[in-house]
């Protein structure tokens, strides 16, 4: 028996990782200390492979996104074989479409494959050779890939229909990619084929068989899947490679179908029994059992490998001296799930030792973490709960008059530049050198300056700017009973963007109010609206760890009733609008279509519980890049009165998904791109709204960015802001600008 582990985090045990990109984007280091910097972060990658596991790969580590380095290495994007082109294409004006990875808050580069004039693949040329270089680094490891089916599958730009002809013109190049390995004297390939565990057409099966059937010839391969099961695992048995790896944890269907088929005693069966995506301890006992059972149903070679990448985790709890223990004492990050594979290996092969009876020997009680009084609530909840008290179109005609709302109105999606002022102070707080006066006096200037800012330019509707922010969940985490925030638990969701996720271990309730003293605070300062800004319910879900004893739709409604509390207090302060933010709505939904009804249906229930507003309030929603086409019936059950969306990057494109079902409400598609620091123009803009224009009726349009601001700096967002006005202005006066009395 073997341990394999994969996808350890790039980020650095001090975020070096991020340091090191920011500080090339400043101009502080040069493009050869960045490449010293970040090897010196996959160094110590390896080394913790190696300190733990008996296998693992190598060449996993990116400048940016693997998706774009795959799309480089087939030979696309010349102009990313230079490190300023590569950055160019992450982040530049013309950077590529950002969407979520599967189901988790990782974000990629979508790849875009056109197809040719005369209606032929794309060209595909080997133009890197990044995986040999990893081994040549470290020749003790095996080489990392993305494999062709996740590649194109997760690219854009061509018909379904040329799909397979697509698949088919990668593979020569994967082929000499991995025969050109095989003649340095590497004995495997690691390939990842996560997309496998998607609503795969059979068809595409087809195609995957056809591919693999000359891949396997060129090289040992080692097929990872993982985030869920394989519907066609009976497909892939025969297939001439090396070792499958399959998801236990998030896939048990997977077990279901090595009953039925078993396994060839000629390949390796790689067991994904390791929680990679969760943080609860694993059950040694329990994947013990699985693994016995797994090497009962073939004579095949069993190794036992983490289920998902590890990247979805900090990278170890000996970071977080302020955990309680008896949190501590039952969680496991990176480093931690490594130590599991080593103590599953010695429980299956040695026995029992005190090493690995301790590990689920839990000294401390977690009894007062449930309080049965949130279970009742929600218990009693019934359809009338879930129910605005008016239907939208009469609650429009009240906002509109109310809010003063003129034709194409203008806001931002919430918070404004975090500058370096803004973090030390938060630190100063935190560690106990600022006072809570002196804190919040800070904050008071911080909100009197956007404000100012935001009157000055000319925007409609308001925000306070979230400078007491330092994350949009961990901020509530901070707040609500039964969420604890971490110290030092980092976790990359794009670029160099981390963000820590905290762990919801109990029953979740809100002691306090959350928001209401900032928000009220900005209120007073202008006449014009300031919007309540909430993080949704499925959101707080989604980016932290829930528990796993009650279902999440559970965890989900006990979030949603604090956060109508919260609603309920703004609403009696005088706030006309609140945004409750929804980003994860998509991410959190199952891989499979067939899983759809049921979580969207809860989903939609604990955002209509959390928005239950009077009429007369304005509740807005934003959400992030998502195939928004898939979902839009989902997005219309909401009830928001007015959604907004991140549209830039795919220069307006998505609207015509919401165009396709004649989106009943008002929506701001996202006109620029906040995550590039170029400075959009106002007729960039206006082209963007021209179209949507010709799609929705104008009277339904907002103009906001396609994200919050807080990334970004103070000289690139005032001037990006005075064009978006300008772009709203110029379409008011081609339109006529009515405002409601």
């Amino acid at each position: 028996m073997k341990t394999y582990a994969y996808g350890y985090p790039r980020l650095g045990r001090n975020r070096e990782f991020k340091w090191a990109l920011e500080a090339y984007w400043d101009g502080r280091i040069t493009a050869d200390e960045l490449r010293r910097r970040v090897e010196a972060v996959d160094a110590e990658r390896v080394a913790a492979y190696r300190r733990y596991v008996d296998a693992f790969p190598v060449g996993e580590m990116s400048l940016y996104d693997p998706m774009l380095d795959t799309a480089i290495m087939l030979g696309r994007y010349f102009r990313g074989r230079t490190l300023d082109g590569y950055f160019d294409l992450a982040r530049g004006p013309q950077a590529l479409e950002l969407t979520k990875w599967f189901n988790t808050n990782y974000h990629y580069l979508v790849p875009e494959l056109p197809l040719r004039e005369d209606g032929s693949p794309p060209a595909f040329t080997l133009g890197s050779v990044g995986p040999l270089l990893a081994w040549q680094q470290y020749p003790d490891g095996i080489p990392y890939v993305i494999g062709p089916y996740t590649f194109v599958r997760l690219s854009e730009g061509y018909p379904e229909e040329a799909f397979g002809r697509i698949l088919a013109a990668t593979v020569p190049v994967y082929e000499q990619l991995f025969r050109a390995l095989r003649l340095q004297g590497v004995e495997l390939i690691h390939v990842d084929e996560p997309a496998f565990v998607t609503d795969v057409p059979p068809e595409h099966i087809r195609f995957i068989r056809e591919a693999y059937g000359a891949l396997g010839q060129a090289a040992p391969l080692l097929v990872f899947t993982y985030y869920d099961s394989v519907d066609f695992i009976d497909q892939l048995l025969d297939l001439p490679i090396r070792a499958l790896g399959l998801d236990f944890v998030h896939g048990p269907a997977n077990l279901d179908a090595l009953r039925r088929y078993g396994f060839p005693a000629d390949k390796v069966l790689i067991a994904g029994v390791v929680d990679g995506t969760n943080v609860w301890k694993t059950d040694l006992q329990a994947a013990a059992r699985t693994v016995r059972e797994l090497q009962g149903l073939t004579r095949a070679e069993v190794w036992v490998s983490n289920a998902g990448p590890l990247y979805h985790l900090p990278i170890t709890v000996e970071a977080e001296p302020n955990l309680e223990p008896a949190l501590k004492e039952r969680i496991a990050f990176a480093d931690e799930r490594l130590r599991e594979l080593g103590l599953l290996k010695t429980l299956l092969t040695a026995g029992e030792t005190d090493e690995t009876r301790a590990w689920n020997d839990y000294r401390h009680p977690n009894d007062y973490w449930f309080r049965p009084e949130v279970r009742e609530r929600v218990r009693r909840l019934g359809p009338a709960d879930f129910e605005r008290e008016e239907p939208y179109e009469r609650r429009h005609q009240v906002q509109r008059e109310r809010l003063g709302q003129p034709l194409f109105p203008t806001t931002t999606i919430g918070s404004f530049p975090q500058t370096e002022d803004v973090r030390k102070a938060r630190l100063a707080f935190k560690s106990g050198k600022l006072d809570a006066d002196r804190y919040w006096e800070f904050i008071q200037e911080k909100i009197r300056h956007v404000i100012r800012v935001q009157e000055e330019v000319g925007l409609d509707v308001l925000v306070h700017g979230e400078f007491e922010r330092s994350d949009m969940v961990e901020f509530f985490a901070e707040k609500l009973a039964g969420m604890a925030t971490l110290t030092n638990g980092w976790v990359l969701s794009y670029g160099s963007r981390v963000y820590r996720r905290p762990v919801i271990y109990g029953d979740v309730w809100r002691p306090a109010p959350l928001t209401l003293r900032e928000i009220t605070f900005a209120q007073s300062l202008t006449s014009k609206p300031v919007k309540g800004m909430l993080t949704g319910p499925v959101t707080i879900l989604a980016w932290s760890t829930p528990r796993q004893d009650i279902p999440p739709w559970e965890v989900a409604y006990q979030i949603a009733l604090a956060l109508q509390d919260e609603v309920r207090d703004l609403e009696a302060a005088g706030i006309r609008a609140i945004q409750i933010d929804e980003p994860a709505f998509r991410e959190l939904a199952p891989l499979k279509r067939a899983g759809w009804p049921e979580y969207f249906d809860w989903a939609v229930k604990a955002f209509r519980l959390a928005s239950r507003a009077r009429p007369e309030t304005q509740i807005h929603t934003h959400m992030c890049y998502s195939e928004f086409n898939e979902i839009l019936e989902y997005v219309v059950a909401m009830d928001a009165d007015v959604t907004t969306i991140a549209a830039a990057r795919s220069r307006g494109e998505v609207i015509e998904a919401f165009e396709r079902v004649r989106f009943p409400r008002q929506i701001g598609p996202g006109v620029y791109d906040v995550h590039s620091p170029a400075i959009p123009p106002t007729e960039e803009m206006v082209a963007i709204l021209e179209r949507v224009i010709r799609l929705l009726p104008k009277e339904n349009i907002w103009v906001n960015p396609d994200c919050g601001l807080k990334t970004r700096r103070w000289e690139e967002v005032i001037p990006a802001l005075r064009n978006m006005v300008d772009a709203a202005g110029r379409l008011r006066a081609r339109y006529g600008a009515p405002v409601a009395p």
